[in-house]
């Protein structure tokens, strides 16, 4: 049997979301099937002191990983220069995500850049651009398609188990706790890109995405899908948006033969799971001429998905996240794949439907007014 590949990675920002990405990074791959790939974490920055990120180190990685030894940083531009790191983790909010990675593509390091990519397409067009240019690996963190829910929900959609579909609906919200309505909280900040639609609006467009335009091969696809019409509700204290819907026309099914709509909702001030045991209902359905496929609980971390078909026959499925992980292990995997076998990007989640989610995110900012300040919408650094 060949060895395992060894991908080290080194973590940029010491925030939630990278605590959370580092400790599925140093789960043993094994407990989830994975023999061919090995995660180890060799440095850590934080932008704010030296003591947060050697606290990272101390409190994240070494108690999973003792050997080889992690170093902290504390700037983002040592991180980059370090020449034992073959991938950065990019886990800065979104609004500093664009210059951030043009830091690590300029240093020469591959990339996987947490979600959304930019704020806005522009930007991320650029960044690919340059990725192309220095031959580098780059990677939206679009973590839920990696999900076993996920890839069962695609195959599902490609055998026409539900016939064709016309009409999705994709819901991702969630109440902000009372601190988290403080103006100074990066989601209501406009200067941070804060407000419902970049921070979790990306998620009911990545199910509308996946299973109605990524499963289509490009030469049978008719249009690229189109927002029609954007309702916004904003903080009146900010101007960020804290409620947003999407109607989106799809010019065609994924089988081709009449157009599809869906609906995508997303916000702050009601939830998807109002008594915590995901009881309220599917929070994606796709509807079809021969049946409805639903998806159970949070779309942003899928475990459960039922089948009701217009025969009667009820089919569901379970498939949890192993390890007592949280599920950002399987993006990571594919980043390393990726990087071993010389691939500037994913099949899974490609360079242009990055671009397309974020062509759809503007077009809703536009449609909705959400307009945020030059400093972070700008191409220039």
């Amino acid at each position: 049997m060949s060895s395992s590949y060894c991908v080290r990675w080194g973590i940029l920002a010491t925030g939630d979301i990278a605590r959370t990405f580092t400790k599925d990074l140093l789960i043993n791959p094994e407990t989830r099937g994975v023999h061919d790939i090995q995660h180890t974490v060799v440095a850590v920055a934080s932008s704010s002191s030296l003591i947060s990120a050697e606290n990272f180190v101390s409190n994240i990685v070494t108690p999973k990983q003792q050997e080889p030894l992690c170093a902290a940083y504390g700037t983002y531009s040592e991180l980059v220069q370090q020449t034992n790191v073959d991938i950065i983790y990019v886990a800065t909010p979104h609004s500093h995500h664009f210059q951030h990675v043009v830091l690590c593509l300029d240093a020469g390091k591959a990339v996987l850049c947490e979600k959304p990519m930019t704020v806005n397409a522009r930007q991320a067009k650029a960044l690919f651009e340059k990725a192309k240019e220095k031959g580098l690996f780059l990677m939206e963190a679009v973590w839920t398609r990696f999900f076993p829910v996920s890839i069962a929900v695609r195959n599902h959609m490609i055998d026409n188990k539900i016939g064709e579909v016309l009409r999705v609906s994709a819901d991702m919200t969630h109440i902000l706790h009372d601190e988290q309505w403080d103006v100074g909280n990066r989601l209501i900040r406009k200067d941070l890109a804060g407000g419902c639609l970049l921070d979790i609006g990306p998620y009911p467009l990545l199910w509308i995405l996946q299973t109605m335009w990524h499963i289509v091969p490009k030469e049978r696809r008719k249009g690229e899908p189109r927002i029609k019409g954007t309702a916004m509700t904003m903080d009146p204290r900010t101007g960020v948006d804290i409620m947003t819907t999407m109607l989106i026309e799809l010019q065609s099914s994924p089988k081709g033969e009449q157009k599809a709509q869906a609906v995508a909702t997303t916000g702050f001030c009601v939830t998807f799971d109002p008594d915590g045991e995901n009881t309220a209902g599917p929070t994606v359905r796709l509807y079809g001429t021969k049946g409805e496929l639903q998806v159970i609980g949070p779309i942003y971390r899928p475990e459960k998905y039922r089948i009701i078909l217009h025969s009667g026959q009820i089919i569901q499925e379970k498939l949890p996240v192993p390890a007592g992980g949280h599920g950002m292990f399987w993006e990571a995997d594919e980043a390393a794949r990726c990087l071993r076998d010389g691939r500037l990007e994913s099949g899974v989640i490609p360079w242009d439907e990055s671009i397309l989610t974020m062509e759809l995110l503007d077009e809703a900012r536009r449609q909705g007014g959400l307009v945020y300040p030059d400093e972070i919408e700008r191409l220039t650094i």
